[in-house]
């Protein structure tokens, strides 16, 4: 199989070059080709490159390289195969665009990283691990308590993915948890309890995407909350998987090898990020992790609200809707950093030097999620720039008329399939929120079923996506290697999603939460149960 997916990238590679020479006889019209608009703009052509990098990491476990082929490919259908247009295109308007719109984001990663590593160096982490070798007795213990302490840091999934993994990492480690475990439970909290959390950055998205409706937007959150089926069966299945202590698929066999060989990664490709526990343990005590990270989250949700406008006289509601998370997250972390800086120079654990030298191992750390979270997002712009979403949204659109009852289940296939291929829930909910509000009566039950259909959806597809940042941050929160996390959390994603699909397919048509919901979970600890049987003599979560 490799040696096919090799000869197949020869052959692009010598057609490309091919087109090079080409586009060299042709100056004039490679000149003309960026005025007009591509034929592949608007079209079913417009997923194809981030098809392509989906299924190229699947089947050569290489990330870096499957993402880059899609921009490539993207760049080729917007110039429309001119050779100099396309290098221009990738370059600027893929890789350069793609960093300036996540800069905030690098700068949070970067002092995450930093964060980190000051806690390991103070002995924080270890002194933590201790702790909690006294009070968290087994594996179970150790998986639930990494399920509510993501479930407790509910403000932003980027800020979730990273803390909670740098925290739980050493204990679920000593509990033999495999990373791919820790990385698909932060993964599995992070996203679906923002998205039924009223002081969210996501409930500040959703409430801008959805103005003019009638409602207030962070009211239309709320009265969407109940019917979020995915995420609220999403949170309780990891519960339930951990309590019925078994796994499935690709999964199981990482646990065991965790349980039996105290092989936590199963697999450790170049990709696998830098650990940070190598540094010589410090003096520090409990106190030195949980007030650095009380801190941090203090000053995020403070950051959030004032990026927002709360000192302009806006409502705490007001100032987290019109939040930038990208501006806010920085902003909060650089001053958490220089006062956990000064805490630790306070409390003699750390050196300021020695503080000074963890913001570039911090960045090291991070450079595998910074790369990948670079390349995910130069896709995306690709895919906006051949419209993928204006297609997706005008076959929505266009056939909603008779669809009526169906449109919930409908609208979540839809932001599933558009997640997935964009990597991103946000663009998701721009796209189809306006379309969702539009198409239902604002006084009809179906408009709240519709709304959490697209936000459930669009989380769904997230969490399936290996150009998703949100999966990339949960790769780099637990240090798994990415594709890892991605293969073994296809299947339980894949479960939920069915289920979830068939609870709106239902509440089209039973308006009522309170009878759908209960019918989706016992469904959900059924087929469980089913599979639990099924896999009962490989069981890999004892």
């Amino acid at each position: 199989m490799r040696n096919t997916l090799k000869n197949i990238l020869i052959l692009l590679l010598i057609a490309f070059v091919a087109l090079g020479a080409q586009s060299l006889a042709t100056t004039e019209a490679a000149e003309a080709l960026p005025a007009a608009k591509s034929s592949f703009c608007g079209t079913f052509w417009a997923l194809a490159p981030a098809i392509l990098a989906i299924m190229l990491a699947l089947i050569s476990k290489e990330v870096y390289s499957s993402l880059f082929a899609g921009v490539v490919l993207g760049g080729c259908f917007v110039t429309q195969f001119s050779f100099f247009d396309t290098v221009d295109f990738v370059v600027n308007k893929g890789l350069m665009d793609g960093m300036k719109d996540t800069t905030g984001v690098f700068i949070f990663l970067v002092i995450l990283g930093a964060f980190v590593c000051m806690i390991n160096k103070t002995g924080a982490a270890r002194a933590f691990g201790e702790w909690a070798q006294k009070h968290v007795k087994s594996r179970i213990g150790s998986q639930l308590a990494t399920f509510v302490l993501g479930v407790l840091i509910f403000i932003d999934d980027y800020f979730n993915c990273l803390a909670v993994g740098s925290v739980m990492k050493p204990v679920t480690d000593a509990k033999r948890v495999s990373r791919a475990k820790l990385a698909f439970i932060i993964d599995a909290t992070a996203a679906p309890v923002c998205m039924i959390a009223p002081i969210s950055s996501w409930a500040a998205a959703v409430s801008q995407y959805s103005s003019g409706t009638g409602y207030n937007g962070l009211e239309l959150f709320i009265h969407a909350i109940p019917y979020n089926f995915y995420s609220l069966l999403m949170l309780s299945y990891v519960v339930m998987l951990v309590l019925m202590r078994f796994d499935f698929g690709p999964m199981a066999r990482y646990e065991r090898n965790a349980i039996e060989h105290g092989d936590l990664h199963t697999v450790v490709p170049e990709q696998v990020m830098q650990e940070l526990e190598h540094t010589t343990p410090g003096r520090g005590k409990l106190v030195d992790l949980v007030l650095p990270v009380l801190l941090l989250i203090a000053l995020e949700t403070f950051a959030l609200v004032y990026v927002g406008g709360i000192l302009e006289g806006k409502s705490f509601a007001d100032a987290l809707s019109a939040t930038d998370a990208t501006v806010g997250l920085p902003w909060g972390a650089v001053i958490a950093l220089v006062l956990v800086m000064a805490f630790y120079r306070m409390r003699g654990v750390l050196s300021f030097r020695a503080a000074m030298r963890c913001i570039p191992e911090g960045f090291v750390a991070m450079v595998p999620a910074i790369l990948i979270l670079t390349l995910a997002t130069s896709l995306k712009n690709v895919t906006s720039a051949l419209e993928a979403r204006e297609f997706i949204a005008f076959h929505m659109e266009h056939s909603a008329a008779g669809l009526v009852n169906f449109l919930p289940a409908v609208i979540f296939v839809v932001a599933a399939v558009l997640a997935f291929s964009t990597g991103t829930s946000w663009a998701t909910f721009g796209i189809l929120i306006p379309i969702v509000v539009s198409t239902f009566d604002p006084s009809s039950p179906l408009m709240f079923i519709g709304m959490s259909a697209c936000l459930a959806g669009a989380v769904a597809g997230d969490h399936c996506s290996p150009i998703s940042d949100t999966t990339i941050m949960s790769s780099a929160g637990a240090q798994c290697d990415h594709l890892s996390h991605v293969s073994t959390q296809l299947p339980y994603v894949l479960l939920v999603s069915g289920i979830s699909l068939a609870a709106f397919l239902l509440a089209g048509f039973v308006h009522n939460w309170f009878i759908v919901f209960p019918l989706a979970f016992m469904t959900q600890t059924l087929v469980l149960f089913a599979l639990k049987k099924r896999y009962a003599g490989k069981d890999a979560g004892r």
